[in-house]
């Protein structure tokens, strides 16, 4: 860190001072060769012999980094005088169930949209097949820039539309801001649920309750269905030095891979068959996670529908010296499973928002595939 420090004089004083960039500049194309170099492909394997998503979500991670760094690169400086680190995972829809573990996989993408200290980024996944790539995900970051000690923002250099199809991308990353702010102010932690969504509570507690009875207490839980309470799954990460990055905090696609095996193994455990990714989002990355932090991950099914199970992973740091617990990051996973699913039903009014939450997630995600 003391190297890092001095890199503080090369940092901009205003936006204006750095040369814009164009879309180009920052386009980068990476080949993993899981077909042409077989030896790698251990690490990419899981036990239904495709491919493993939670090795996809660290390379985009890197490779999000690695754009950013090549949009604010100045070619008179060795070493960047930046710290870029990943703000949220905007979303990743995935267009094909199965990634192969024998063939080719290329990543490209580039900076999208910028801000006065952040950046989207824009990127594909397309896998090799007959000698041609086709689609398998498109994925959206946002990253932000802080000073060499990743202390405070720090400018990053604007970018400049080139064409009519450059300038309604980067006017859609606009639009993505605004509704990352509109879905953020009307969280369920903020504001209360809309009529529709209050009837929609109602009606899950009138189909709960125990006829027999008289009582507002007595519930009685729905043919096909299982309480919230018991759709859940924990787990536990001792943060090893092994996953830390340059500013020796632990590496953000390390967690999203653990978030989404423990997602992964919710959804399973649930649905009783093997599910697939279908889209990931809002992954909103609060808090940096300390080497050596214990890192507990909470895996709960929040909405079903039909064959569809959508998992919200809550992850905390836990501070065994001084007791307390921190929330990091909020991952959501929409999952298909191979049959159709129970109904997850809320009991209390604090599950009956996250089944809101998480019905609405569900429904932004089924609007974009």
């Amino acid at each position: 860190m003391q190297e890092r420090k001095a890199l503080h004089t090369l940092l901009a004083k205003r936006q204006e001072d750095l040369p814009p960039r164009r879309m180009k500049d920052s386009y980068l194309e990476v080949i993993l060769p899981l077909g042409s170099q077989p030896e790698i492909r251990e690490k990419y394997l899981n036990v239904y012999n495709s491919v493993r998503f939670g090795r996809i979500l660290e390379d985009l991670d890197s490779l999000g980094v690695l754009i950013c760094y090549t949009h604010t690169k100045q070619e008179m400086q060795q070493r960047s005088p930046l710290s870029i680190v990943t703000a949220l995972v905007d979303k990743i829809n995935l267009c094909q169930k199965i990634i192969r573990p024998d063939c080719d996989i290329k990543f490209t993408g580039n900076v999208s949209w910028v801000g006065k200290t952040s950046m989207e980024v824009r990127m594909h996944m397309l896998q090799q097949h007959d000698g041609d790539y086709s689609p398998v995900l498109d994925a959206t970051f946002v990253m932000v820039a802080r000073d060499p000690e990743n202390k405070r923002p720090a400018f990053v250099n604007p970018l400049i539309p080139e064409s009519p199809e450059e300038e309604e991308i980067f006017k859609q990353g606009e639009l993505n801001k605004l509704k990352r702010i509109e879905f953020s102010t009307a969280s369920l932690l903020k504001m209360a649920p809309t009529a529709e969504e209050r009837n929609i509570v109602h009606d899950i507690f009138l189909n709960t309750l125990d006829t027999r009875t008289v009582s507002f207490r007595s519930r009685k839980l729905p043919p096909s269905s299982v309480w919230m309470e018991d759709a859940k799954l924990k787990g536990l990460e001792i943060c090893h030095p092994e996953e830390r990055n340059i500013f020796n905090r632990i590496f953000g696609g390390f967690l999203m891979r653990k978030a989404f095996e423990l997602g992964w193994a919710t959804a399973c455990s649930y649905g009783g068959s093997r599910p697939f990714i279908v889209s990931v989002d809002d992954i909103m990355f609060q808090k940096p996670v300390e080497v050596g932090s214990l890192l507990m991950l909470s895996g709960q099914v929040c909405y079903t529908e039909k064959n569809y199970i959508q998992i919200r992973v809550h992850s905390e740091v836990y501070n065994a010296n001084t007791k307390e617990h921190h929330t990091t990051n909020i991952f959501h996973f929409t999952f298909i499973s191979e049959n159709e699913v129970p109904q997850v039903v809320p009991k209390t009014y604090g599950e009956s928002m996250l089944y809101l939450d998480g019905k609405r997630h569900f429904t932004a995600v089924m609007k974009d595939i």
